[in-house]
């Protein structure tokens, strides 16, 4: 199945994944130029990584959020997107044997409109935007090496779950979708 196909298909978990699966759907529908991150709303992917008694969470400290973040990363271009976040997830923690949890159609373990900011990017403006993003659900060994990736960020850990939370400084993603995420791991068989 095709990206789009796989999200067509996908149940939401709650009202907000109800709400933004058919926006993600409609850029989807409109053509190609969504892969794009020139694009005013692009896709982007997630990857929520947890160890494998799905008690802690990897996490990076995000230096253009400054706060505690998930892993991810833009599509440019790819319609893999779990590609795209395995790729992420090595290149931002250096974690490179986890593995993906089949969950909804495609591996996909959620979806959500996200607001970015206009921010500064390596000396250039970025201006504000929608990423339209896809989650995939990955397990990792926690004692693996771990490093950073200096020009995004400047720390990377294992958190318990809910440290998770308390370790956002973005009310929205720690409220909406961190929640949501950790919420949904009970649906998950292990």
């Amino acid at each position: 199945m095709t990206l789009i196909d796989d999200l067509r298909a996908y149940e939401p978990f709650n009202e907000q994944e109800a709400v933004d699966k058919p926006v993600i759907l409609r850029a989807l529908e409109a053509g190609p130029a969504c892969l794009d991150r020139a694009a005013l709303a692009h896709l982007a992917c997630s990857i929520w990584t947890v160890d494998p008694m799905f008690t802690r969470t990897l996490l990076v400290y995000h230096n253009l959020y400054d706060s505690w973040s998930w892993i991810g990363g833009h599509a440019d271009g790819e319609t893999d997107l779990a590609a795209v976040a395995l790729r992420e997830l090595a290149e931002e923690t250096g974690v490179t044997d986890a593995r993906l949890v089949p969950c909804g159609p495609g591996g996909i373990y959620s979806i959500e409109v996200l607001t970015v900011n206009g921010h500064e990017k390596r000396g250039s403006y970025v201006g504000s935007h929608l990423h339209l993003n896809v989650t995939y659900l990955a397990i990792a060994d926690p004692s693996a090496p771990l490093r950073v990736k200096p020009d995004e960020n400047s720390g990377v850990c294992w958190a318990p779950l809910d440290d998770a939370i308390a370790l956002s400084t973005e009310p929205w993603i720690r409220n909406r979708i961190y929640r949501k995420l950790i919420a949904k791991l009970a649906t998950i068989p292990r």
